[in-house]
């Protein structure tokens, strides 16, 4: 039932989750890529026509409304709204319900179920009230030292999560604190502000301009929040992002690279073009690979190691989830369907056991079976010098 529940959420969640993307994708390009000077009427802040699908399109903007509202509007919400909601009920799925497994580690931080639970949610909470604050600041019209004073905030809870969680729970955390932003900004700003807005047309009353611009504030902010969390939906698979000694060091690198990526889209839009700030944010994100990469030979192998010697470890700290008979309290099947119950099992799995068991040491997950490291080095000899079976 679980693994359903798994596997119908997360369809769910990206599925959601790319309608509003890109939606937000869309609009902002639609803002950037306005034409404001030719041919545009007094009332308007700009047209574009556009071709998609064998049709033409022509999209005007008006500077605040109409002067009449149309019977019939789409609101731009409900992808949000569901993105989040299933988000958040896969997080129980995946991590709540099974919180011993996968959110805590006790080599991390020793904390109750409960404790953690409530940590990870009264986060999203305070990261919310300060991000709010500041865009009700002063601080907002520096955009600047906004970005900079952002930047940091969200580091500082990749730190906080990386000290209380798993690293692998702590990056989900980090991109589902980031999410709950996004549609926190949808539902208190940007739907709000703009059902004040029809509503003041619909009654002919004089419509606030401000509304409008806090709106598309929060909708900017939105876009650049979004390859991050993109980063973070996929890094699950990749065990050397959160396998890393310092897993919030490469969350603060891709963010800050991706939202360097974006920012260059973003001004290439609007034909302002800058030359420096891709290779910049290029080479930012290849700084991640380059300090994630491991250890050449870390260990000198001082004797010849045996397949005997690998099983016996394997038997010791892996088959209790990867066999064909698990005995751990969560997996009552194999992971991914990998086992380990014959050296053949085990020789067939070489290069994953080295990367999970040896380099990324995310294997066994939060190290459930104490495995030492010197068991660890025994692996990775056996594998460097050939992975006999004899």
């Amino acid at each position: 039932m679980m693994e359903w529940l798994n596997i119908v959420i997360r369809l769910m969640h990206i599925t959601f989750g790319i309608a509003w993307i890109g939606a937000s994708f869309y609009f902002v390009f639609l803002e950037n890529a306005l034409n404001r000077t030719e041919d545009v009427r007094d009332e308007l802040a700009g047209n574009l026509w556009a071709v998609h699908g064998g049709g033409f399109y022509y999209l005007e903007k008006y500077k605040i409304a109409p002067k009449t509202i149309p019977k019939h509007l789409h609101w731009f919400k409900y992808e949000a709204y569901f993105t989040w909601l299933s988000g958040f009920c896969l997080l129980f799925v995946v991590y709540y319900f099974n919180a011993s497994a996968f959110l805590i580690d006790k080599n991390v931080l020793d904390i109750t179920v409960t404790q953690a639970i409530l940590t990870g949610v009264g986060s999203f909470v305070v990261a919310w009230i300060i991000y709010d604050q500041m865009c009700k600041s002063a601080l907002i019209k520096n955009q600047l030292a906004f970005a900079l004073i952002g930047f940091a905030l969200l580091i500082g809870f990749a730190f906080f999560y990386c000290h209380v969680f798993s690293a692998r729970a702590a990056y989900i955390h980090f991109g589902a604190m980031i999410g709950s932003l996004m549609v926190a900004n949808v539902f208190f700003v940007i739907i709000p502000a703009q059902k004040a807005m029809v509503a003041a047309g619909k009654l002919g009353q004089p419509l606030d301009p401000t509304l409008g611009k806090k709106a598309l504030a929060r909708s900017l902010h939105n876009n650049y929040f979004t390859l991050p969390v993109l980063f973070v939906m996929v890094s699950n698979h990749f065990p050397s992002t959160f396998g890393y000694e310092y897993p919030w060091l490469v969350l603060a690198i891709i963010s800050l690279g991706a939202a360097g990526v974006k920012h260059y889209l973003n001004l290439k839009e609007k034909k302002q073009l800058n030359v420096w700030i891709l290779p910049v944010s290029v080479l930012i994100l290849l700084a991640a690979c380059f300090i994630t990469a491991p250890s050449t030979n870390p260990n000198e192998c001082k004797k010849e190691v045996s397949i005997t010697e690998v099983q016996e470890i394997v038997q010791k700290r892996c088959v209790q989830c990867h066999s064909a008979t698990p005995t751990d309290d969560t997996y009552k099947v194999a992971p991914n369907g990998v086992k380990y119950d014959t050296p053949e099992d085990i020789f067939k799995k070489k290069d994953l056991i080295m990367q999970r068991v040896v380099i990324t040491k995310t294997m066994p997950q939060n190290n459930k079976t104490n495995i030492t490291e010197e068991e660890r080095q025994t692996i990775r000899c056996w594998i460097e010098q050939g992975a006999s079976l004899k």
